[in-house]
């Protein structure tokens, strides 16, 4: 196995930009050697209650700390046309040298992407769609002038504003199917599935579709309390839609749609979605597993509000058990 590299995820859905720049520099300062974080329209729940804009928060965050990012991008076509996805990533890496370390396209949730107007196709035509995209920034960013017909269509580009060194563009994947499809094309896999066995089933699968000796990150959902009982609760409070397949919840369209589709979901059913435990060393355990799956960079996100008093005590006690293992 290789170092592991132990990150921090800046949770878009449930903090104010301003209060997450504050975060993400005391995890920078706690020792986190990285951060990611996504780029949503809307949040996944009324209690989670934010839904800042991403790339825009990326260039206070790499200008702030001096630690590297990941982000994750739809670059189909519908929110993002992929030439802008091409940009904005182009001008932060040319403005942070190696700091933006790569970007996860993914196929995209009805709860971003539609509130365009342009409907929400099966996902055989949004994974050519990312597909498509993904050659499109490429092509951009390595200089050519690119025209094609689409979908999703692009005519006379050219990216005049280029990196030295342009991000490697990861898949992100949630079940072993699309892991399988995007060790092909992908230079890397990007996952938040929760289980070992899933864990395992989604990097077996991308290693059979070519992604052998690729890197592989995971973002690690977990649930950290003074108390397990508390600490469940938080799970249940702030993430209880990770309890959704990922198949009904990519055509969910609204933070309402979430919260009736895990209406039923109880705190105790969370223990399958979230890595629960008032306990640090259960933590390093847990981690470790995920490590041994060939997952060498991985994204803590705690899924509750107490997110300064997570980071102080997990850079005290979780990252020196684990950096450097």
């Amino acid at each position: 196995m290789n170092t592991l590299r132990l990150g921090y995820h800046a949770s878009h859905e449930q903090f104010a930009p301003s209060e997450l720049l504050a975060l993400v520099r005391q995890a920078a300062g706690a020792g986190f050697a990285s951060a990611m974080s996504a780029d949503h329209f809307h949040p996944w729940s009324r209690r989670q209650g934010q839904s800042g804009f991403g790339w825009s928060w990326l260039g206070a965050a790499l200008q702030a700390t001096g630690i590297d990012f990941g982000a994750l991008c739809i670059p189909g076509g519908w929110r993002y046309h992929p030439a802008v996805v091409a940009q904005a990533a182009a001008t932060l890496a040319e403005m942070f040298p190696g700091r933006l370390r790569w970007i996860a396209a993914g196929s995209g949730e009805a709860l971003n992407e539609r509130l365009i107007g342009a409907g929400w196709p099966a996902k055989a035509e949004r994974n050519a769609r990312l597909e498509a995209g993904v050659e499109i920034i490429r092509a951009l960013w390595r200089g050519e002038t690119v025209t094609r017909a689409g979908p999703p269509p692009v005519e006379g580009a050219t990216l005049f504003t280029r990196p030295d060194r342009p991000p490697r563009i990861f898949g992100a994947a949630l079940t072993p199917d699309t892991a399988e499809w995007m060790g092909g094309w992908a230079d890397g896999l990007v996952t938040s599935a929760a289980g070992v066995d899933e864990l395992g089933e989604i990097v077996e699968a991308f290693r059979r579709g070519g992604g052998q000796d690729k890197p592989l990150v995971l973002q690690m959902h977990l649930s950290w309390a003074n108390t397990d009982d508390e600490a469940r609760e938080a799970a249940h409070d702030q993430w209880r839609s990770n309890a959704i397949k990922p198949a009904i919840a990519a055509a969910l369209s609204t933070p309402d749609q979430y919260d009736a589709a895990a209406e039923h979901v109880r705190p105790e059913d969370m223990d399958r979605h979230v890595a629960i435990s008032a306990d640090p060393a259960w933590h390093v355990a847990r981690i470790r597993e995920r490590h041994g799956l060939g997952f060498d960079e991985i994204y803590l996100h705690n899924v509750g509000r107490n997110q300064a008093r997570f980071i102080e005590l997990f850079g005290r006690e979780v990252l020196p058990a684990l950096v450097g293992a």
